[in-house]
């Protein structure tokens, strides 16, 4: 007869199964993107680096790549149509491209929370089934960041910002081969009111006429221009769709983020551990190096080695971003370590340390296993905090001109090319990156203090009655 524990194990396979036929449906209906975006970064990386012949090579698996089916694709639900007297052409199921679009944005994000979905439930299946502890301290620190709810803002809006950066080409309403890189070597097709007929002009001519710039000349939010396009977003002052702009910017914005702070956190984590293991005259050197490092001005370092090496090899990855977030990581690691300096120190003077020593264990497996776990919360808060520091400091820089090479999008870019319309019709160029800009930033630091309390409780802001409403930000 079967007893209480092989009936469950039972059930959870039968349950496990349906979770992975789930998460392979969603796979499948995705895969063409993935594989493309994996074929295009890799394409970026072996044109940049010298000596390196495949770019052709990757270039046919690109194809190939572009040629699996995907739903979430504006080849599956077109919003770029036109108006031919009697209805719309070439648009899903002939709705107005603007109801088109909104269709295929939110299906993005349905699909989008559809995958934290499943990820939310294979941990719930995990817990329940397969783990042997009924209870772990991570249960704690999980159920304490879910009742937290300035720390649930955050993780929502940085959660919506992947998602732009992760769907940017199927979320705008146009591509950017259209939109910026060849406007004139595409053609578009838009109802003539004055002949009544369907002409047809190259979108390079059909920016220049629907540029905003100014009070008497204005494509805003939510609008069509004189050709037909639709602009969640309006227009910038080249004529250049906003929305596409900044869905791409948020690409950018979001890989050198992650890499830097990856970088920071590694060096950082690194140093840390070492320092805090050895102390004396190793931990002694480490704050030198720190104090030395944090002394450099970091505006003026960005600007001499983005010269020294613009013409580099190095400054052709990612339009310079990849050169950006280097400078980025060697810079502000310091910030990092002087954080995790002192939680390292702690947990070097544990008893399990000395008796790891004393089983004549290696300081790199000491450090990895027994002294790395403890810092690794600490290294999530300062790691979201810091991102969205970073996402702040990309702003500022491409605002002012470096850092980024243009024409590559970014949003601090959108605010400069902006500036000189805010007080005019044409407010929206400026005013909507300026407000995603503050908004992701705050997102990330919500999230960090929503882990910070989460795994330390006893935390100022933990302890305050209105933490759980944003009292830690």
């Amino acid at each position: 007869m079967l007893n209480r524990e092989t009936l469950q194990r039972a059930s959870g396979d039968g349950r496990t199964l349906a979770w992975l036929g789930i998460g392979l449906l969603l796979f499948l209906l995705e895969a063409g993107a993935a594989a493309t975006f994996t074929m295009e970064a890799l394409i970026k990386i072996a044109l940049a680096v010298p000596g390196v012949d495949s770019a052709g090579f990757l270039t046919g698996l690109e194809s190939a790549a572009r040629s699996i089916p995907t739903l979430l694709s504006r080849e599956a639900i077109p919003n770029q149509g036109y108006y031919n007297g009697s209805g719309y052409q070439e648009t899903f199921l002939g709705l107005a491209p603007a109801v088109a679009w909104a269709i295929r944005a939110t299906l993005v994000y349905v699909y989008a929370f559809g995958i934290m979905g499943w990820v939310v439930a294979g941990y719930r299946l995990y817990r329940s089934t397969y783990r042997k502890a009924d209870w772990t301290p991570r249960d704690d620190v999980l159920d304490r960041l879910r009742s937290h709810n300035w720390g649930l803002f955050g993780l929502v809006i940085v959660f919506m910002f992947v998602t732009m950066a992760v769907f940017a080409p199927a979320l705008g309403p146009t591509t950017v081969d259209q939109n910026m890189r060849n406007s004139y070597g595409n053609d578009i097709s838009y109802w003539d009111s004055e002949s009544g007929s369907v002409e047809t002009i190259v979108v390079g001519e059909a920016n220049l006429g629907s540029a905003s710039r100014g009070n008497n000349q204005n494509v805003g939010p939510w609008s069509y221009d004189d050709y037909g396009r639709f602009h969640p977003f309006g227009t910038m002052q080249n004529g250049r769709d906003l929305f596409t702009f900044l869905m791409v910017g948020s690409r950018i914005s979001l890989v050198i983020g992650v890499l830097s702070v990856g970088l920071s956190a590694t060096i950082a984590a690194s140093l840390a551990l070492t320092s805090a293991y050895y102390k004396g005259r190793v931990d002694l050197s480490m704050v030198l190096v720190s104090d030395a490092v944090m002394a450099m001005p970091q505006l003026l370092l960005l600007i001499m080695l983005t010269t020294v090496l613009g013409d580099t090899w190095i400054n052709e990855i990612y339009s310079g971003g990849f050169l950006l977030a280097l400078i980025f990581a060697f810079t502000g690691w310091t910030y990092m370590w002087r954080s995790l300096r002192g939680p390292a120190l702690q947990v070097s003077e544990r008893e399990w340390i000395d008796a790891a020593r004393s089983f004549g264990q290696r300081p790199t497996t000491i450090m990895r296993k027994h002294m790395l776990p403890y810092i690794t919360g600490y290294l999530l808060i300062y790691g979201s905090m810091t991102l969205g520091g970073a996402i702040i400091s990309i702003a500022g820089l491409s605002y002012l001109g470096l850092g980024v090479a243009p024409p590559t999008p970014e949003w601090g870019r959108a605010v400069n090319l902006g500036q000189d319309y805010v007080r005019t019709g044409s407010w929206h160029i400026s005013l909507i990156p300026g407000i995603l800009i503050t908004l992701v930033v705050t997102g990330f630091n919500a999230l960090g203090d929503g882990i910070r309390d989460a795994i330390d409780p006893q935390s100022d802001s933990a302890g305050d009655e209105t933490a759980g409403a944003g009292a830690g930000a």
